[in-house]
């Protein structure tokens, strides 16, 4: 059994982090790749339908950059730091909502667009409410969850408290 130095606990523990963050890099681009996946079935469902707005390139691409930014931040929002007060979370709250909303409208315009089923002119808006709605809710509790403060938990590792100043946040 080989005697690891302080130096070099240090550049393994920065290589795992450097690991651990390009895993969540990854992670989150992907989410951002689904949210933007069932932003485009919504747009093409609801440009199947005979309203003019619903139709045009801006409103698809705001509707892909839309789940793509929600999915991207509302999925996973960093935890604050546990109260003894039982109240509920409005962040996590809202992320939920947000992803049911978005997934929802998702769901029924895979159906609508595998069955050729076009909805009447007033779903359509519920449909794209629910999107929309939903995307603005997971990109909200997204902003808003990175903003709070975090809570600093030391990373537990063989190589003790990491000192180098460009790993801590």
């Amino acid at each position: 059994m080989r005697i690891v130095s302080r130096k070099e606990r240090a550049v393994i523990a920065r290589e795992l982090m450097t690991v651990s963050r390009a895993a969540h890099v990854l992670q989150r681009t992907g989410l951002a790749m689904a949210g933007a996946m069932a932003g485009t079935f919504v747009a093409a469902q609801l440009a199947k339908g005979h309203i003019a707005v619903f139709g045009t390139l801006a409103f698809i691409v705001t509707t892909i950059v839309i789940g793509a930014v929600g999915f991207y931040l509302g999925v996973d929002i960093p935890r604050p730091v546990m109260r003894a007060t039982g109240r509920i979370d409005a962040v996590e709250l809202m992320s939920a909502a947000g992803i049911f909303l978005a997934a929802l409208a998702a769901l029924v315009s895979v159906y609508g667009i595998v069955f050729d089923e076009i909805p009447p002119p007033a779903w359509e808006f519920v449909i794209g409410s629910w999107w929309f709605g939903g995307g603005v809710m997971l990109t909200i509790a997204g902003l808003i969850g990175r903003q709070r403060p975090a809570q600093k938990v030391a990373p537990i590792s063989a190589a003790g408290p990491i000192r180098d100043q460009r790993l801590r946040r």
